[in-house]
């Protein structure tokens, strides 16, 4: 079972949230940041990202990004647009997108139940990035986002959230990015908070990463550097947890995480698709795969629907993925793409930006070919983690995304 606290939480003042709240510092690059934030002193991407306030030559990693997000951590305290908690909460956070809505508990949870694969995850992470949130929470001395977490549903906590979200008026309702409304409750009464946690240390058996796989290798290696630097500090220390947001996974919605390829389309590469693939033309108007082992591809202005033939799906749980199969049928023997983390001929297009910039981007020459893919399925997810396999880079593609800057986990108290 998994263990939870609650926490002191760094929030915004509620005149202010809605102008802090950001999308998290890994969906942006450098240059959508700072027009972001040259637009508003308040978004929290002046911390996240601090590189923003910075000239456009310095480097995203330079030391002085680091103190400047610290810096500037502490000018918005200082001003009161972000206010420290006197007592320690649990939060509720619901986003409601296009009608749907997805509740999740706001929390801090352990780095020991990480460790021991009580937090399970499904891909791998690159040590440069873990290196650069490493850095950024050390500066900071805070955990600035927080970690997608997921569990297989609980009636009972279900209930227990529900009951508090109809007896209690939200501290925060706005609509931002992408027209998703955000909601935030305190969770204030002691016997609800002893209740929840007792709940997830007796009732729920795992937590999995749905998103922030390198925040998580980030915040639990600052835990250890702490316990190493604080050898005689308290067992609830605050640098023994991380914040997170735990949503059932049922509430929660994969899209799919499509890719457009850079390379010269021999003569006959249908041909050699219809070795694995059923290939059948659609035509000019979009395709997109309504079921697993379909996937879209747009090539020459056309539309394709490639059905993977039975013959061709594997039975282990990470081979059988449709972005498994797209990589092993065809991206690695036809296009010589290994890698695709690295390698530069492939780029990956989220599903909340829809297939219209598939076609786009094949029309403007930037790519010769594209394919929609089908969504990875919670339940696929959930399995792979089980199983301690790895799904493929860019499997999954969440919506909607969880703003940063309404919840920081001060890891100051040792």
């Amino acid at each position: 079972m998994v263990k939870i606290k609650p926490f002191k939480g760094i929030r915004p003042n509620p005149d202010y949230a809605k102008q802090i709240a950001s999308l998290p510092y890994d969906v942006l690059n450098t240059e959508e940041a700072r027009a972001l934030a040259s637009e508003n002193p308040y978004s929290f991407l002046h911390i996240d990202k601090a590189e923003v306030d910075l000239a456009k030559e310095s480097s995203p990693y330079a030391e002085v990004v680091y103190q400047k997000a610290a810096a500037n951590l502490k000018e918005f305290i200082l001003k009161q647009w972000l206010t420290q908690d006197s007592q320690e909460h649990y939060y509720l956070y619901r986003l409601t997108m296009n009608g749907r809505s997805q509740t999740g508990l706001v929390v801090c949870t352990s780095i020991d139940d990480y460790i021991a694969g009580k937090i399970k995850k499904h891909e791998f992470t690159r040590e440069e990035k873990e290196l650069d949130r490493i850095r950024h929470v050390d500066a900071c001395d805070a955990n600035t986002s927080p970690i997608f977490l997921t569990y297989r549903e609980n009636e009972t906590v279900n209930d227990l959230i529900a009951d508090w979200q109809q007896k209690q008026n939200p501290i925060y309702k706005f609509e931002s990015f992408h027209q998703v409304t955000h909601e935030v409750w305190v969770i204030n009464e002691e016997p609800m908070i002893t209740r929840l946690t007792t709940l997830f240390a007796t009732d729920i058996d795992a937590l999995y990463i749905a998103d922030g796989h390198h925040r998580t290798e980030s915040a639990v290696k600052v835990g250890i550097n702490r316990r190493e630097a604080f050898p005689n500090a308290k067992d609830d220390a605050e640098f023994n947890s991380f914040l997170s947001v735990l949503f059932p996974k049922e509430q929660l919605a994969i899209l799919d995480y499509n890719r457009v390829i850079n390379v010269p389309i021999k003569t006959d590469f249908i041909e050699e698709l219809k070795k694995s693939f059923i290939v059948s033309r659609v035509g000019t108007e979009v395709f997109k795969p309504a079921k697993e082992k379909t996937i879209g591809m747009y090539l020459a202005g056309v539309w394709y629907q490639l059905t993977v033939k039975p013959e061709a799906i594997p039975t282990d749980e990470v081979d059988r993925l449709d972005v498994s199969i797209l990589q092993n049928e065809v991206l690695t023997p036809l296009f010589g793409i290994e890698d695709i983390r690295t390698d530069k001929r492939i780029d990956f297009v989220g599903g909340i930006r829809g297939l219209e910039e598939l076609e786009r981007l094949v029309d403007a020459g930037s790519f010769t070919v594209a394919f929609a893919m089908f969504p990875t399925t919670m339940e696929q997810l959930l399995q792979v983690a089980d199983s301690g396999k790895i799904m493929p880079p860019k499997s999954t593609w969440f919506e909607p995304k969880l703003l940063s800057g309404l919840f920081i986990h001060d890891l100051a108290s040792h």
